[in-house]
């Protein structure tokens, strides 16, 4: 199969669920859909994130030789939504590697307290800011402070409600 023709037929479940029973397991297969993701290519960066972020659901170990160039992608100014909303959905399944949490937590917190960022984007900084606040217990008054904020004055009943779930983790 040559997954980049398959992505670019349409961006439809059917195409994305093609890409993920094709790669499954397979770490060549998977590589191959990382270098798509990575890639300069609009259209198939985009496309490629969805198959990728449930490859990673169905099989984590296949991410971690990416995972340094995945959080380093979401730094880069200008990334497409699709990129970062589907990378932040991937470190929600994974345990990510203490050398990227730092820059990581800084990305979503960034995300999150963005104006301009989509819904999708800012609730999966939630749960990552969540999930890295469990290691290290002192940045979770920071995180109790902005989650706190945003259920006050955010309007998206979504990012409200995950702020909320997101509280009630921290206090236990």
């Amino acid at each position: 199969m040559n997954i980049r023709e398959v992505i670019l037929v349409d961006h439809s479940k059917t195409q994305r669920d093609k890409v993920v029973n094709y790669v499954g397991d397979d770490k060549d297969r998977f590589k191959e859909l990382m270098e798509l993701f990575l890639g300069s290519e609009y259209r198939v960066t985009q496309r490629a994130a969805w198959a990728v972020s449930y490859c990673v659901e169905n099989h984590p170990h296949l991410i971690k030789p990416y995972i340094n160039k995945i959080v380093n992608l979401l730094d880069k100014p200008n990334q497409h939504d699709a990129v970062k909303r589907n990378s932040l959905r991937i470190f929600q399944f994974i345990e990510i590697p203490e050398k990227s949490q730092g820059k990581l937590y800084d990305a979503c917190m960034k995300f999150l307290l963005s104006m301009d960022e989509p819904i999708a984007v800012k609730a999966f900084s939630i749960t990552v800011l969540q999930n890295i606040s469990k290691l290290y217990p002192e940045l979770q008054d920071e995180l109790k402070l902005v989650l706190s904020d945003l259920v006050k004055h955010e309007t998206s009943p979504a990012i409200v409600h995950r702020c909320k779930k997101a509280l009630k983790e921290i206090a236990k």
